[in-house]
């Protein structure tokens, strides 16, 4: 668990992770923070040019993928990850888990870590944004907003609209909006059978473990004013936004969207539309690379090793065309910002 002093302490992940609190404004539950975690393996990265990575997790979910930072550590990237407020090492006694009714609440937090990272890295140093599921349409919506600050940005099955289209949006949400405005911490009805998380664990025969007090099944429930903040940033994707550095969109080859499960879904995306993800990303901005994982899950991180693999092996391809690439201007580092 992170200090709340705000230093860096070891992280629940072991050996080479790190954890930081970070403070941030109260809102009307009181005490706010969020968590930076980064990692720190025996072997550093190369000083310069300095790059780093930032990654924002999904929907009820927390940063457990160690994996993930040991391939950007091999691609000569500090690697840093978010615990969003109220979500997994940032979410307290008092708190609604994983409830904001604005996403713009997380540029906050995102702000806070990119200025410890140039504070760590340097001015100069080059920082790119990833972001899987809810994570990736936060990271999308701010990097529209904050031009010139990222050097790319990589989206692992990004929440870019609702499952069914935006005709399923548009029809609902005009309900979730009233609901939202009278009453926005109102549990919505939501099923979750449980299929995703029968890909996952290994007590279902996949090869993943996670703390369940974090990342519950089912899951925390979907309030109305959260939901309503996510249907927002889905209409601004589908107006076309104007990303100025360069992006990755992967995503799943095969969606299965059912009520009753097939072995097939261990090798397809059960929780959102892949093919509907790939048809908004062209929407982002003027240079999207578009890429389709035969046999990924939904966070293609967490896919069989072979797959997982190719991923892996798409991104470090992407990486030498585009990575870091994107018009970065400089900011002041130097002293640590939150010291």
């Amino acid at each position: 668990m992170a200090d709340d002093d705000g230093a860096w302490v070891p992280d629940v992940l072991g050996a080479g992770f790190e954890a930081r609190t970070l403070p941030l404004a109260d809102d009307d539950e009181g005490e706010v923070v969020a968590t930076l975690v980064r990692y720190r393996p025996d072997t550093p990265e190369p000083v310069r040019p300095a790059r780093a990575v930032l990654y924002l997790h999904g929907w009820n979910d927390y940063f457990f993928q160690v994996g993930l930072a040991q391939f950007w550590h091999g691609q000569g990237a500090a690697f840093f990850a978010l615990d969003l407020r109220k979500y997994g090492r940032s979410l307290r006694e008092h708190q609604t888990p994983n409830h904001v009714e604005d996403l713009t609440a997380y540029d906050e937090e995102i702000g806070r870590a990119l200025d410890l990272i140039h504070a760590d890295l340097g001015r100069n140093a080059r920082v790119l944004l990833m972001g899987h599921s809810t994570g990736g349409l936060v990271a999308a919506l701010w990097a529209d907003r904050n031009p010139g600050r990222l050097g790319g940005l990589v989206l692992n099955s990004p929440w870019l609209e609702m499952t069914g289209s935006s005709v399923a949006r548009l029809i609902s949400q005009p309900v979730v909006q009233q609901i939202a405005r009278l009453h926005p911490r109102t549990p919505m009805v939501a099923r979750d059978p449980g299929f995703y998380v029968r890909t996952l664990l290994t007590e279902h025969g996949g090869e993943w473990e996670f703390d369940e007090r974090w990342r519950p099944t089912p899951f925390f429930p979907i309030r109305a004013g959260w939901l309503q903040a996510v249907m927002e940033g889905h209409a601004r994707v589908a107006a076309g936004l104007a990303i100025d550095t360069p992006v990755l969109m992967a995503a799943s080859a095969r969606s299965i969207i059912g009520t009753r499960w097939r072995e097939e879904m261990r090798a397809a995306d059960v929780v959102l539309d892949a093919d509907l993800l790939a048809r908004r990303a062209v929407l982002l901005g003027p240079l999207v690379t578009v890429l389709r994982v035969d046999g990924g899950l939904h966070d293609l991180t967490l896919s069989p090793p072979a797959v997982r693999e190719h991923f892996y092996a798409e991104v470090t391809r992407w990486l030498s065309a585009y990575g870091w690439a994107g018009p970065v201007v400089p900011v002041d580092g130097g002293a640590d910002p939150l010291a």
